[in-house]
C-alpha cells in the first residue's frame, strides 16, 4: 500500500502542477477523515505519511487548554492539569496524541478520497493562480461577465474570477452577461469559496489605471498623477505633475483632439473628467482645483486644514458648481477643507473675528477699545501671542512705550494664569467624581477626563468597546470599570 500512496501522490502532483506536499497533505485529510468514521465521539484524528517510504500512521489527539477555560468539546480537548498527568512537559496549546489503527488505504472509498484529494488541489491550483497574478502586480483587471449574482457581476479573467458590486458600479450603467468590463483592484479575500478579487469602478484608484492605460508618459514616469477624486458617473477630477520640465502634462492627458481624455470618459460611461495642475503651494493646488471659477483671493488656516477662498459674485455659480459638486470634488482631491464666499461674505466673516478678538482684549487685558483695536491691527489674535511674543516685537509697535508694552504682557500673562487654574480646578472636581468609581486611578480619571468623561455617569453611559478605544485597557479591565460605574443603577 505504500507504494501505491506514492505513486498516486507523484501522478497527481505532475497531472494538476501543484507541489508533493499538496497533495500528500489531502491524502492526509482524506486518511484523517475516513479513521474518524471509526468512532462514535468527536475525535480529531491526524494522519502522518512519511514522504520518502509512503507508509502512514493515525493518532487521535486532545488540544491542551487552560484550567480556567472549561471544555467546549471533551472529547478533543484536556485542561493543563490533565493533559501534564499524560506529559508533564506539554503546554498550553499543545496536542496530546495516542496512536489509533490507521484505516487501510485500500478500504477508504475511492470516489470520496478522490473528491477530497482533487478539492484540496483545485484550492492549491486558485491560491497559485492568485499568486502568479499577484506577483504581476496588475491592480487594473480585464475580464467578461460569466453571471450576474443579486445584482452584483461575477468577472472572468483568465483563470481567476472577480466580484464586482452593485454599488462598486458606475450608476446609470447597465452590464450584461458576456460584456467586456474593466475595473480595479480594491482587495482580496479568502472566503469558503476560496479566494476572490473584489473589484471596483467607482474608485479614484480606477480613473488613475485608466489615465496610465491611455498615457504612455504615466508609464515612463513622466508624468505622475498625484490625486484623483470622483463623482462616478458625473464628473472628475485628477490632479498631474511632471517630471520632465519638456513634458506637458495637461497636454498629454488630454491627448491630440482629446483623444486620450475621451477614451477614459468612455470607459467611465460618460464622466467629464478636469485635469488638474498639481502645486506644492496648497492655496495654489486649491486654486487651480477650483478651475474654471476664477479666485479673487484666499485664506489658509493652517489649524482647522481650511481655506476660505473668495470668489465674484458672477463666479460663485461655477465655484461652487451643480449641488455643490465642484468645491466638494476639489476638496477631495486636494484634502483640505474649503469654503467658497463672495468678497461681501469674507468682509462680514472678518469683522465678526475682528469684533471677537477685539472683545477678547478687552474683557482679559482691561483696556478699551482703541488700545484692543492697534493689537489687532498688528496682527495679534490670541492672549498667548500678547504674553509671549518676543518684547522687541511688541516694542516696534509706534504707539505703544515700552511701560505699556511690560503692563500689556504681564495682564495676559495673568489671563491666562487664571484660566489654567480654573481649568484644572474644573478637571479635578471631574476626576474627583470619576475617582470615586472602584478600580480607577487617578492617571486614568484624567485622560478620561480630558477625553470628555468627566463624571462616573458619563462612564456609565460608554460601551466596553468605547472605552477600550478611548484608553487601550485590556476588554475585561474595561468592562470592571463600567459595571462599578453603572452600581449606583441598580442600588
Amino acid at each position: 500500500m505504500s507504494r501505491e500512496v506514492l505513486l498516486l501522490a507523484d501522478a497527481l502532483a505532475r497531472e494538476k502542477n501543484v507541489d508533493p506536499d499538496v497533495v500528500f497533505g489531502a491524502l492526509e485529510s482524506a486518511l484523517a477523515h475516513a479513521t474518524k468514521k471509526r468512532f462514535s465521539e468527536d475525535a480529531d484524528i491526524r494522519v502522518s505519511i512519511d514522504r520518502k517510504t509512503g507508509e502512514y500512521e493515525a493518532f487521535r489527539r486532545w488540544e491542551v487548554l487552560p484550567d480556567e477555560a472549561g471544555l467546549e468539546f471533551p472529547d478533543r480537548q484536556y485542561l493543563l492539569f490533565e493533559a501534564r498527568e499524560i506529559d508533564p512537559e506539554i503546554e498550553i496549546g499543545q496536542f496530546v496524541e495516542e496512536p489509533t489503527e490507521a484505516v487501510d488505504f485500500g478500504r477508504i472509498g475511492a470516489q470520496a478520497a478522490k473528491q477530497v484529494i482533487l478539492q484540496k488541489i483545485r484550492d492549491a491550483e486558485r491560491e497559485q493562480v492568485l499568486n502568479d497574478f499577484l506577483a504581476r502586480n496588475e491592480s487594473l483587471v480585464s475580464g467578461t461577465i460569466k453571471r450576474m449574482e443579486r445584482g452584483n457581476a461575477i468577472i472572468e479573467s483568465g483563470r481567476i474570477e472577480g466580484l464586482l458590486a452593485r454599488d462598486q458600479m458606475i450608476q446609470k450603467e447597465n452590464l450584461r452577461i458576456g460584456d467586456r468590463v474593466r475595473a480595479c483592484l480594491l482587495r482580496v479575500e479568502r472566503g469558503g469559496r476560496g479566494p476572490q478579487l473584489i473589484l471596483s469602478r467607482t474608485a479614484p484608484e480606477f480613473i488613475k489605471q485608466l489615465f496610465a492605460l491611455e498615457v504612455p508618459e504615466i508609464a515612463e514616469e513622466l508624468i505622475e498623477i498625484k490625486a484623483a477624486a470622483r463623482d462616478p458617473g458625473l464628473r472628475a477630477k485628477i490632479a498631474v505633475k511632471s517630471n520632465d520640465p519638456r513634458v506637458d502634462p495637461q497636454g498629454s492627458c488630454i491627448g491630440v483632439r482629446g483623444t486620450r481624455v475621451t477614451a477614459v470618459t468612455n470607459e467611465l460611461n460618460g464622466e467629464r473628467v478636469d485635469i488638474v495642475l498639481w502645486s506644492p503651494e496648497p492655496a495654489q493646488f486649491v486654486i487651480n482645483a477650483l478651475a474654471p471659477a476664477e479666485v479673487t483671493s484666499i485664506v489658509v488656516d493652517e489649524e482647522k486644514h481650511s481655506m476660505d477662498v473668495v470668489v465674484d459674485e458672477s463666479q460663485l455659480a461655477n465655484a461652487i458648481g451643480r449641488g455643490g459638486q465642484n468645491v466638494r470634488l476639489a476638496s477631495e482631491l486636494t484634502g483640505w477643507t474649503i469654503n467658497i464666499m463672495t468678497e461681501a461674505e469674507a468682509e462680514e466673516k472678518k469683522e465678526s473675528e475682528v469684533s471677537t478678538i477685539r472683545q477678547l482684549f478687552m474683557d482679559k487685558l482691561d483696556i478699551d477699545q482703541e488700545v484692543a483695536d492697534v493689537l489687532v491691527e498688528e496682527g495679534f489674535s490670541t492672549l498667548e501671542e500678547v504674553a509671549y511674543v518676543p518684547l522687541a516685537e511688541m516694542l516696534e509697535i509706534e504707539v505703544f512705550d515700552e511701560d505699556t508694552v511690560n503692563e500689556l504682557r504681564a495682564r495676559a500673562r495673568d489671563a491666562l494664569l487664571t484660566a489654567a487654574i480654573a481649568q484644572e480646578e474644573t478637571v479635578e472636581k471631574e476626576s474627583t467624581d470619576l475617582m470615586s468609581v472602584e478600580g480607577m486611578d487617578a492617571k486614568l480619571a484624567s485622560d478620561l477626563s480630558a477625553k470628555g468623561i468627566k463624571s462616573a455617569e458619563d462612564l456609565a453611559d460608554l460601551a466596553v468597546d468605547e472605552l477600550v478605544e478611548l484608553t487601550g485597557m485590556a476588554e475585561d479591565q474595561a468592562q470592571a470599570l463600567i459595571m462599578a460605574a453603572r452600581a449606583p443603577w441598580f442600588d
